[in-house]
């Protein structure tokens, strides 16, 4: 089912801008653990139409673990299936003009952007202060920069915020992430070149947490006007939670599934993905 539906996107990729949005949602919660879906999923970056599924994958997560964590080889780990869905959308989309790769900040991988396939763009929210090359931290570069620009933007409800217009003021800078050094593949770079956009909301209202998004990207950014654009691809994120609503609980209820057997509850589910792709 999956090979048939990341086709089916493939044909609809060609000659586009792609963005592939990856994220992952819960289906079965157990106590500092449980199942999990990850799906990638092909947008066109004009418009924000969806054009299907490029890729999903099921995960059991199991506590007792974060203490080997950082000495376990990225191919071991469940965080690899953020560099096999950007490989995955690398193939599915071959025939796109151009694939840029969206997620938030788990995905903030070292690997990631060092293994990088060829014609793909990166664009994740930052998650780790890293260090940089110049010998300062990333999150204290970026609180240094002066603001580049202004704009509003509108920012849609969502669970505990309401719609509102916000004001935010930019700020964008190179930076060169140094190769941490735990649990790595071996022979990576000792540095890779990003750039780094800071998005921060000027005087939200009373009682709202201002909105604040460090991002990194393997995009181009000569300019304000590139740097809002790139900005404004992060934004299209909010399609697969959107996604991940229709299938749970504003649409299949899939969370409420009875069947036991991971085996044909997987294909079930499946098959639901595909469907609210298609909603």
């Amino acid at each position: 089912m999956l090979a048939e539906a990341a086709r089916r996107t493939s044909e609809r990729c060609l000659g586009r801008h792609v963005l592939a949005i990856q994220d992952t949602t819960v289906l079965r919660s157990e106590g500092g653990g449980g199942e999990y879906l990850h799906a990638v999923l092909a947008l066109d970056a004009e418009d924000g139409a969806i054009l299907g599924l490029i890729d999903g994958c099921f995960l059991e997560r199991h506590g007792g673990r974060r203490a080997a964590r950082r000495s376990t080889p990225i191919e071991e780990k469940e965080s690899f299936r953020w560099l096999e869905g950007a490989e995955q959308a690398a193939s599915v989309c071959a025939g796109a003009a151009s694939v840029t790769v969206i997620a938030d900040r788990e995905s903030d991988i070292f690997e990631a952007f060092a293994l990088r396939s060829e014609g793909v763009e990166l664009l994740v929210r930052a998650a780790h202060d890293r260090a940089l090359a110049d010998g300062q931290a990333l999150f204290a570069q970026a609180d240094a920069m002066a603001v580049m620009g202004r704009a509003e933007l509108e920012l849609p409800a969502k669970p505990g915020r309401r719609r509102r217009t916000a004001q935010f003021e930019l700020r964008f800078m190179p930076a060169s992430l140094v190769r941490p050094k735990h649990g790595l593949r071996a022979h990576l770079p000792e540095s890779v070149a990003v750039n780094v956009i800071d998005v921060r909301e000027v005087a939200p209202p009373s009682g709202e947490a201002p909105i604040h998004w460090r991002l990194l990207t393997t995009h181009a950014i000569d300019s304000e006007a590139q740097a809002w654009q790139v900005v404004g691809l992060y934004r299209r994120r909010w399609t697969i939670e959107q996604l991940f609503r229709t299938l749970k609980t504003d649409g299949f209820d899939i969370e409420g599934l009875q069947i036991e057997d991971s085996a044909p509850r997987n294909r079930l589910i499946t098959a639901t993905l595909i469907a609210a792709v298609c909603i």
